[in-house]
Parts: C-alpha cells; sequence; structure tokens
C-alpha cells in the first residue's frame, strides 16, 4: 500500500491511497437498484484492467415490502491488482441506501471501514422497520467503528434534476447513481464507459440517460467539494496473462460454452427449458442467439422441457435442459429414458438452497446425491461441475463432448454463487478448444439401433427418416443390438451392466484433477468440488505462506472420479472435504476409499465459504 498526491477539483493537492485490493458492498431495498449499480461498477473494473469477482445477493420475493429485511437486496464486487479467486467476505466499504440494509450487512464491514449511508430514508417508520429501537446515525457507540459519510441522496438526485422533464419518481429512480458516482470519486474511477454504457442502454430514452449521467457527475462533484474523506484511494490494474478479456457470468458462461460446443460438433443447439431462478439467465441468453442457429424452447413446465429436449436428441440436434434442483426431481423419470434410449442430453442445474423451493435466490451445493443418484432403478450417468464462472463455459463444452462420444446424458452442475457471480475471462484460442466429432449413422448395411462401439459402448445416433434406417426408441428394457423390448432376467442384468460400464470407462477420458502445492505429499489435502474451488484456493494459500504442509485438489468430473485419486490421497496424512452440504463428497469419497483419514466441512447457510473459514480450519487441523 502507497500513497500518491493527487490534484482536487479546486487546484489542491489530495492524498491517493494505492491499494492491491478493495472490496465494495452496495446493499438497499431491492427496489433502490443496487444489483445494477454493482454490475455498472463492476464493468468499469473490468475495463480498467482490475482482477475481479462478484457475488449479487437479492432476495426470493419479486417485490418485498418496501424497507423490511427481507427486502435487502446486495451485490458484492472485489477487484484488485492480483489475480482473485472470490468476492472476499467482509468489505472495505459499505453502501447502505436504507436503515434495514444497514442493520442486515453492517455487521460484515471491517473495522475502520467506510459507511456511506443515504439519510433521506432514516425516519421513524423506516428506522422501526429494521429493528432499531433509535436512529442508529445518531449512535457513536454503534457507528464509532467505522468512518461513516452521510449524505441526503434522495436531494442530492432531486437538486440535480430539478430541470429534468422526468417525473419526480423516475427522477428517484437514479440515486443509485448517486452512490455509483461517490464510490468512483472514492476510488479514483474513470466514468467514461459507464457514460457510453447508459447512452447504450437507454438510446431510445435519451432524457433517461442524461438524467443518470448527470446525477453520477454529481455524486463524484460531491465527493470532490464536500471533502468526505481525508484521502481516496486507488487500485491498479491487474498483471494478468496477455490476451482479450471480457467480463462474464456463470450462466452466461454455460450458454456460451453450449453454443460454441454445438459449433465444434457441427450440430444446431436445441434447449427446452422452464424458467427457474438462478438458471434462468441461461435461457434468456440463449434465446438471443438465434444467429447461431440456437432454438430455443419455453415450455410449460419442467417435464416438458426435458422431454421436447430429449426429441430435439433423437432428431439430430445437440440437446440440452437448464433448471435448478426443484427442477431437476421433476426430471428425473425423464432423464431415466435419456439413459434408457441412449440419447446424449446435457442437463445443467444450477443448484439453489433446499429442500423443496428451499431459498431460491441463496447457494447451496447439495443436489450432488441428487445428480448421482436421483433417479429409479439403476440409472447410472456422468456429472460434472464447474469450479468458477468463467469455467462454466469449459465444461459445457466438456459436458457436450462426452454426451456425444459416449451417447449419454451428462449432468453439469454449477450453483447460483457461480451463476450469478462474475470474473474476468479471458477469451480461448479457438485451436485450444477441445474436438468434438458427431457421425450420424447412414448406412443402413448391418444396421442395428443397439449395436455399441467397441471402445466407447455407445450406439449409433441416426436421424429419423434415414433411409433403411428406421427404428424404435423408449422408456421400456431393450435388447442388446436390435433394441427390441426384452424382459428377460438374463438381458436386463447384461442392458444394466453395459449402461454402467459406460459411465465407467470414461474415467480414462478425463483430465487429470486440478492441485496446487505439494504432489509429494504432505500433512494436509484439502479437496473440493464446485464453487469451493476460490475459497479453498485463497486459504490453502494463506496457509502455504505460512509455511503449512498443505495441497488443494479440485474436482470437476464427480462420476466417474479419476483414477487417480486414491493413490493422491495416500501421500498426505488427512483430508479435509469442504462442502456447502452436509457432506456429500465426503460419503462418495469414503465409501470409495474408506481407509482415508477424511474430516468433512459443512457450510449450510445459503451463502458460500470464504478464504479465512477454510484457512481457520487447516490452522485447527494442522496449524
Amino acid at each position: 500500500m502507497t500513497s500518491v498526491e493527487s490534484p482536487g477539483s479546486q487546484g489542491l493537492k489530495k492524498e491517493v491511497e494505492v491499494l492491491d485490493e478493495a472490496i465494495i458492498r452496495f446493499a438497499g431495498d431491492s427496489g433502490d437498484g443496487m444489483q445494477l449499480t454493482g454490475t455498472q461498477f463492476t464493468n468499469t473494473a473490468a475495463l480498467l484492467g482490475n482482477d475481479l469477482a462478484t457475488f449479487p445477493d437479492y432476495p426470493a420475493e419479486i417485490r418485498a415490502p418496501i424497507g423490511t429485511l427481507a427486502g435487502v437486496s446486495a451485490f458484492q464486487i472485489r477487484f484488485s491488482n492480483f489475480d482473485i479467486h472470490t468476492p472476499g467476505h467482509r468489505p472495505d466499504v459499505l453502501v447502505a441506501m436504507n436503515p434495514a440494509s444497514l442493520a442486515v450487512h453492517i455487521d460484515d464491514l471491517k473495522v475502520g471501514g467506510v459507511l456511506l449511508v443515504n439519510t433521506a430514508v432514516f425516519r421513524k417508520r423506516e428506522i422501526q422497520m429494521a429493528g432499531f429501537e433509535k436512529n442508529p446515525l445518531e449512535d457513536e457507540a454503534f457507528l464509532g467503528h467505522y468512518r461513516v459519510i452521510q449524505v441526503d441522496l434522495n436531494q442530492l438526485t432531486k437538486e440535480t434534476l430539478k430541470d429534468s422533464p422526468l417525473d419526480s419518481r423516475s427522477q428517484m429512480r437514479c440515486k443509485n447513481m448517486a452512490a455509483l458516482g461517490i464510490l468512483f470519486w472514492l476510488y479514483n474511477r474513470d466514468m467514461e464507459s459507464t457514460f457510453d454504457e447508459i447512452n447504450t442502454k437507454f438510446g431510445k430514452k435519451p432524457d433517461v440517460a442524461e438524467a443518470n449521467i448527470k446525477v453520477i457527475k454529481a455524486g463524484y462533484n460531491y465527493g470532490e467539494t464536500a471533502e468526505l474523506l481525508q484521502h481516496t484511494y486507488k487500485v491498479e490494474k491487474a498483471d494478468l496473462p496477455k490476451g482479450t478479456y471480457r467480463n462474464i457470468s456463470g450462466n452466461n458462461a454455460t450458454a456460451y460454452g453450449c453454443v460454441v460446443a454445438s459449433k465444434l460438433a457441427g450440430v444446431s443447439l436445441f434447449l427446452g427449458s422452464y424458467p427457474i431462478t438462478p438458471a434462468s439467465d441461461i435461457l434468456h441468453t440463449l434465446s438471443g442467439m438465434k444467429q447461431d442457429d440456437v432454438i430455443t424452447f419455453q415450455a410449460e413446465d419442467e417435464i416438458a422441457g426435458i422431454c421436447s429436449a430429449i426429441g430435439a436428441s433423437f432428431a439430430g440436434r445437440l440437446a440440452m435442459t437448464t433448471t435448478s434442483g426443484p427442477g431437476v426431481a421433476l426430471k428425473s423419470e425423464a432423464i431415466g429414458l435419456a439413459v434408457m434410449t441412449e440419447l446424449p442430453l446435457v442437463i445443467v442445474n444450477v443448484q439453489r438452497g433446499g429442500p423443496s423451493t428451499g431459498l431460491p435466490t441463496k447457494t447451496e451445493q447439495a443436489d450432488l446425491f441428487q445428480a448421482l443418484y436421483g433417479r429409479n432403478g439403476e440409472c447410472p450417468m456422468p456429472v460434472l461441475a464447474a469450479a468458477t464462472p468463467s469455467d462454466c463455459f469449459d465444461m459445457a463444452i466438456e459436458a457436450f463432448r462426452i454426451a456425444t462420444k459416449y451417447m449419454i446424458p451428462v449432468m453439469l452442475l454449477t450453483d447460483g454463487y457461480l451463476g450469478n457471480g462474475s470474473e474476468p475471462w479471458l477469451l480461448p484460442n479457438v485451436e485450444d478448444l477441445p474436438e468434438i466429432k458427431v457421425e450420424f449413422r447412414t448406412d443402413p448395411e448391418g444396421f442395428l439401433p443397439y449395436a455399441h462401439d467397441e471402445k466407447t459402448l455407445a450406439r449409433p445416433w441416426v436421424k429419423p427418416g434415414t433411409p433403411g434406417l428406421e427404428h424404435r426408441i423408449g422408456g421400456l428394457e431393450k435388447a442388446d443390438g436390435t433394441g427390441n423390448v426384452e424382459y428377460s432376467p438374463d438381458n436386463h442384468f447384461h442392458m444394466t451392466k453395459l449402461r454402467q460400464a459406460r459411465v465407467d470407462i470414461i474415467a480414462d477420458d478425463i483430465a487429470e484433477p486440478a492441485f496446487m502445492g505439494d504432489r509429494d505429499g504432505g500433512d494436509l489435502l484439502v479437496v473440493g468440488w464446485g464453487s469451493t474451488y476460490g475459497a479453498i484456493c485463497g486459504g490453502v494459500n494463506l496457509a502455504r505462506k505460512e509455511g503449512l504442509k498443505v495441497s488443494q485438489l479440485h474436482l470437476r468430473h464427480l462420476n466417474p472420479l479419476h483414477k487417480s485419486l486414491a493413490g493422491t490421497f495416500s501421500k498426505f496424512k488427512q483430508i479435509l472435504i469442504p462442502e456447502m452440504n452436509m457432506g456429500q463428497l465426503y460419503t462418495v469419497l469414503r465409501s470409495e476409499m474408506p481407509a482415508m483419514n477424511m474430516v468433512k466441512m459443512s457450510k449450510v447457510m445459503g451463502r458460500p465459504f470464504y478464504n479465512d473459514e477454510i484457512h481457520a480450519k487447516i490452522q485447527e487441523m494442522i496449524g
């Protein structure tokens, strides 16, 4: 951390403190535009070259009662001049637009952190709704640990737009931009890219665009002239690998990965889906990509969504369906149909808190058992999991590679933390993308619909109507080769083993799990899957800097597991498995390797793990 001097608006010099990183949390009522404000700051940070990670956190209700604790919406961004993997834990700056948002988030603000409060709504009724007995802004004991900036953002917005043609209600919708302007001042951010984005977004509403830009400038100038703090901050751009970057969320990365998979395979993409939080953005993104020969079908329910995708796969399309845990429950019989018919299909489960409808907008990774076992009968299928928002792109491609090569449905697990979170994504070189080779059978000679390839055990993929290759498929048990309905005990046992074998052989065709640390062994190996990657990486890095003999291994292929795991595990004295569930991967690994010294670490709170939590557990075990 260093300090430099910069000329202020009055020609005076102000001190600018140069930081390696900063964490900002925007919080307010669900109608205060906190997601938009956070996104605008994120886009600016990305364009300025910072590494970043975000965590949107919003209520499940479409419009919770104004001023209530349940209606608080928040958006956290961590931006830095070095490589980061999580949006961080405790913010350096908290923007609180009302008493409820202050009550919900104040305990997370770092001691000495900056608290920007919109004083306009700290009235008796709102204060009581937030659970305060008196105005917290007048309580020195409550706010004494923070640097408090009190601004009437409503009045600042009203004064700025007094000559605007917008009505008073529309003007007040801009008050979040005043907070954004103050934060741009506080962190010495260039605003031109934000102005360009606003002008593009509201191109057909120039009065709205002009109002938002004016209010941002007013917030920036207010910070400059009111001398809110003794100094401001700056975070330089990160030294990332050379290339072209864009900011991307996990859901968008999943959508793009699926489209790229269709290009690599030379087969058009079909999505049959029913909207469900937090997976709906994949449907939204793909529905706007008709120019890439993508067909999207918004079905009337979850069952229709997957059945349409199975039909599209039978017809020769690269097919997928998207959902979350409750939707997977409804799709389970149809997933079994895809297994029985041996058709390629990708099921994307963007996990959320459960059971039942549970916590629709909060994150969890508790659907692993459901993905592995949640179907009737012996019904095995490959299960993959993405590790970061940008990794969703790669794992979507991997899911289709496996599905088409082995003629099998594949489940890809992400979660709300990954799907809604974002990070810089280095656009890949086309030459580096994996090959997806698809061949449709057209030769009728010797054709049997359930003849299985010796290496992959895949049956031929035939488009309906291909001359001489007419055949039936369905959910009843098949005879090997002919595909005729066959109920005999020996055939059912044979086909059950064949379906399991087709999953098992995939273990020879997957990449070794990501590893960080000492492959020769050590005191502790931290094993994770899915979105725990970033927190584990951060916690392990902190421990290794302290000289602790700890390493990290992260699984992206959960069924089948890579064959190297037992050998790797045996080199470490203890295995720690952090999960946002009650120990599902732990249970799977214990069944596979019962002799290993494994310890589970569970967190089921609707929130992700933080670096310091993993670090503290490592210290407890070997520190």
